[in-house]
């Protein structure tokens, strides 16, 4: 068991500190995950819609490369099949038989093609009179990463902490494939994406853990098997 889980267990069994609201909760993020490929034809426009979303103050905006279109020809250097196993836990959980892309998630729940602008701030523009019922702060200081939350009494649910970072832009030239040719840029590109541990949210979170690198931090708690992002966070 990693560290990070063994304190995330502690706090579950009613030893966390209960933490108050930050001071900006008025303003709660809408995450959108946007599932693409370099070797993905369509994917460009959504790209690109997603590298202006990617600015918003009110968006945690996360690019997941998926892999399995790495047989036509390039490999997307960002790709990884975790990323595309979790696309398809939300199509299974949608009742959805197959994965595509671009395709968006918001909140875990809501999935629109990703080139569709429109239905895209409309979805963020629900969730935003929506916001999730969970508070969450989290701090970084150097390499370590303290986060504290609590949920309304009633509202606990089996949950996982998700943390990763993404790299805020990178661009590629393409030299294979359906985009060969092309020069994109990429924004906010996911890596080092891991289950931090589970929590019943019975007990106020309090979880602290090292991170490394100086790219942005993002923190998703998440209800077990593909369910609504409850709450989320991002960390400079």
């Amino acid at each position: 068991m990693s560290r990070a889980s063994t304190i995330l267990t502690v706090a579950a069994l009613g030893f966390g500190l209960c933490a108050a609201p930050p001071a900006a909760a008025e303003q709660v993020p809408v995450v959108v995950e946007l599932y693409t490929s370099q070797g993905c034809s369509s994917c460009p426009p959504a790209d690109a819609i997603f590298s202006k979303l990617s600015e918003r103050d009110d968006v945690i905006a996360i690019a997941l490369h998926v892999d399995y279109w790495d047989y036509i020809g390039w490999k997307d250097e960002f790709g990884h099949p975790a990323y595309a196993e979790r696309q398809r836990k939300y199509a299974s959980k949608g009742g959805r038989r197959s994965v595509y892309t671009p395709e968006m998630v918001i909140n875990g729940q809501t999935d629109i093609v990703g080139s569709d602008a429109m239905e895209l701030f409309k979805a963020i523009a629900h969730y935003k009179e929506t916001p999730p019922p969970m508070s969450l702060d989290i701090t970084r200081e150097g390499g370590n990463l303290h986060m504290q939350g609590s949920v309304p009494a009633g509202g606990a649910v089996p949950m996982e902490i998700h943390v990763l970072r993404v790299k805020p832009s990178h661009t590629s030239k393409i030299t294979r494939g359906e985009n060969s040719g092309k020069t994109i840029q990429y924004s906010n590109i996911a890596h080092d994406w891991r289950v931090a541990g589970s929590w019943n949210g019975q007990a106020p979170l309090d979880l602290s853990f090292e991170v490394t690198g100086d790219d942005p931090v993002v923190v998703l708690v998440q209800e077990t098997g593909a369910g609504p992002i409850v709450a989320a966070a991002r960390v400079d």
